[in-house]
């Protein structure tokens, strides 16, 4: 004993012992460091997101003339504005920026009203014609440096188109420009409403773009038009007297008769302007007082209706409402001059701005990182910072009604071909898919781990305990993006195939080995007792494979004689439940492949860790094997096997490879296990590599790893406080 102590006592014992502890603390302080550091860098790319809008004036410009149109350049580098005389003038709006110049556009007649599709302005003449200009902006490095200069190009052969034959002034005008195909609606003098169209046509013998005119004019029109505003794609013509809206489908034989005529004005308010949203699918409506409405076409009883969805407020009366060019954000001036930001999918409200000048009217810049704002004497432009509009808490984790879907819905859309695309950025359906991927996996995979992991441990001989167990752990070893390829490429079409075998089997199998069991328990005793029971599970092996031949030999039985020879088939369309080759079945089986061997290791090593005594004690005091198992091994090895499960869990709602190659990635939310998902992981996979840095979509994505990160850490923690509160319930046994 003196010399035990001496040497639990020496220094070099104590150093050692030192050692090991700062060793193990540090390791501890490191991973939660590491912890803390992938927690906070998620942070640091999210919250961008959720930042504010900002404006701030950046330049004050004099105009000497009233101007009818303004705007800049992208860069923000050149500023311009068209006055009554038709002179363009480019006035620069950094210190590096050119010097100021004029173009005086080639006119006839005088100018009397304006309109402008993209970058493209349209000047209405008192003589029918109409003006077609685009302020165009080139850089030239030539002479070693970067020099930006300004010009006016003219999209069409001619400057001036004809629009009015009788060549009355045009009060009001609508244009709409692309490479195809041109279209100005324009109101007279005389109140008669006009289209002229121009498609390009190629001529066959020179090969050159020529454009073919057609004019028409409406007979059923409002005897007031207040304002007029075409569709980008040219189809929709809309018209608003007062508080009513006409509407007119332009690609129809009836042109001019109205598809649909609205009431849009509030209760006890007016209309005061209309305007149409980035790619024209929705429209804008201001009131006296205070109150956007927005409205698009909803699928119903009676086709596509215009139909109001949501209402956005200001304080005053709305002046004007001016959208951005590429995106659903749009700003609202009213009466007092406070300039207010909106975004239409969010439905959130981004700045409120009031200006010190008596603002008329205002523009975005093309990338909508400026805004221009017109006033009585100057124009002024300031910088705007409002990267990520289309983010909010409702447009994450709320139902949202986005433009032509028939009622609100949780969607994940995030990219499309179409520049005014309106993205959907819901987390909701992606969340599901990863809890219902999850949930499929641990259905199959939770009972038969433990249930073998029992057997293993509990009753099963140590030799071929010493095979069973290290044969199932090495199964953890297979990489999942085999198992992947596996299930995606080889048994989703196995299991298309062979539905009724599929089901029969996993229905049978079960009851065919309770059943066993239970014929085993009744064997007389003395056959039973020329049978090691030890290695009784022997005889289950046939039992299995000779469930399975029937089951096969069952399964087109079944199917030619309750599912008309094609079970697909009858799944969809007598019981009208979608069917994808890749679903959350196949799923199911091969996550569940992939999480057995971490729940069965783990369960096993906690149920063979029971100390002896226990279960010897229990047995010694007349109690079966199985109360022994279930009173005593079973509640001792709790706290371990539910660590395994929640494990098992924090694996399934992490897995990759698995469910990104073993369905079909639809962000869908339907629990049909016939049907696919799209998880977490499995998004991010798919579509970081082509998000473009810094964009919403790419600090979304962040988002949703962050979201991920949040759910295994949830699952991890409860998994380890109900971990310690069994293992303090049950310790002392």
């Amino acid at each position: 004993m003196p010399s035990a102590s001496l040497a639990a006592n020496s220094p070099i014992r104590q150093l050692k012992d030192r050692l090991t502890r700062y060793s193990i603390t540090l390791g501890g302080l490191m991973v939660l460091m590491t912890l803390l550091m992938i927690f906070g860098y998620l942070l640091y790319v999210v919250e961008p997101i959720f930042r504010s809008a900002k404006i701030d004036l950046s330049q004050e410009q004099p105009v000497a003339s009233q101007a009818i149109a303004f705007g800049s350049d992208e860069l923000n580098e050149i500023g311009y504005f068209v006055d009554r005389q038709a002179i363009v003038n480019f006035y620069p709006l950094g210190k590096d920026s050119p010097a100021a110049t004029q173009v005086t556009l080639p006119i006839s007649g005088a100018v009397v009203s304006d309109s402008k599709s993209g970058a493209t302005l349209a000047l209405g003449l008192n003589n029918g014609r109409v003006l077609l200009a685009q302020p165009s902006f080139s850089l030239d490095f030539s002479s070693g440096t970067r020099q930006i200069s300004a010009d006016v190009r003219f999209p069409l052969s001619e400057p001036e188109l004809l629009i009015d034959l009788q060549q009355k002034p045009l009060d009001k005008i609508a244009l709409q420009i692309d490479e195809e195909q041109t279209s100005v609606v324009a109101l007279t003098s005389d109140q008669r409403l006009l289209l002229t169209r121009l498609s390009a046509e190629e001529n066959m013998m020179t090969e050159e773009l020529e454009w073919v005119s057609e004019q028409l004019e409406f007979n059923n029109t409002p005897e007031i038009i207040s304002e007029i505003l075409l569709t980008p794609d040219q189809r929709l013509l809309f018209i608003r007297s007062g508080n009513q809206l006409y509407v007119y489908d332009l690609l129809s034989d009836e042109f001019d008769s109205p598809l649909q005529l609205l009431d849009i004005n509030q209760v006890n308010a007016d209309v005061t302007t209309i305007a149409l949203l980035s790619g024209g699918s929705s429209i804008l409506v201001g009131n006296s007082n205070g109150v956007i409405s927005q409205w698009f076409e909803v699928n119903g009883e009676r086709g596509r209706r215009l139909t109001k969805i949501r209402e956005f407020n200001v304080d005053g009366s709305v002046k004007q409402i001016e959208t951005e060019p590429s995106r659903k954000t749009f700003a609202v001036l009213n009466e007092t001059g406070q300039v207010s930001l909106f975004h239409s999918t969010s439905e959130a409200q981004l700045l409120s701005y009031q200006l010190k000048i008596n603002a008329q009217a205002l523009r975005f810049s093309p990338r909508n990182n400026g805004m221009i704002i017109l006033a009585d004497e100057q124009i002024n432009f300031y910088h705007l910072e409002n990267e990520h509009p289309e983010v909010s808490w409702s447009a994450l984790w709320q139902e949202v009604w986005y433009e032509g879907y028939p009622e609100p819905d949780y969607v994940w859309q995030s990219t499309s071909a179409s520049d005014e695309f309106e993205p959907k950025l819901s987390l909701v359906p992606i969340s599901f898919g990863t809890i219902k991927a999850a949930l499929f996996a641990m259905l199959f995979a939770v009972p038969i781990a433990i249930a073998g992991a029992i057997y293993t441990a509990y009753f099963m001989p140590s030799r071929l305990r010493k095979v069973v167990k290290p044969t199932v752990e090495t199964m953890e070893a297979l990489p999942t993006v085999i198992l992947g390829f596996l299930a995606g490429l080889w048994l989703a079409p196995i299991v298309e195939d062979n539905l009724p075998f599929v089901f029969l089997l996993i229905i049978l199998i079960p009851v065919a080995i309770v059943l066993t069991a239970l014929a085993y328990h009744y064997l007389p005793a003395a056959l039973r007792s020329n049978i090691n029971e030890e290695y009784s599970v022997v005889f289950l092996i046939p039992v299995v494979l000779l469930v399975a031949y029937g089951c096969m030999w069952l399964s087109p039985i079944i199917e030619n004689g309750l599912m008309a020879g094609d079970a697909r088939t009858f799944i969809s369309t007598e019981l009208g439940i979608g069917f994808d080759q890749r679903n959350a079945l196949v799923v199911g089986l091969a996550m569940g492949f992939a999480v057995i061997p971490t729940i069965f290791s783990i369960t096993e090593d906690a149920i063979f860790s029971v100390p002896k005594h226990l279960s010897n004690g229990s047995l010694a005091l007349g109690a079966t094997r199985w109360q022994t198992l279930v009173g005593v091994v079973l509640l001792t090895a709790s706290p371990g096997i539910f660590s395994a499960v929640m494990m098992g869990l924090g694996r399934a709602v992490g897995e990759t490879m698995i469910v990104l190659m073993a369905t079909g990635n639809t962000p869908i939310m339907d629990w049909n296990i016939f049907e696919g998902m799209r998880s977490l992981s499995a998004n991010i996979a798919v579509e970081m590599p082509e998000s473009e840095v810094n964009s919403t979509h790419y600090r979304v994505l962040f988002l949703a790893a962050f979201v991920l990160f949040i759910f295994t850490f949830f699952f991890n923690t409860i998994a380890e406080l109900v971990r310690q509160r069994l293992r303090e319930k049950y310790g002392s046994l």
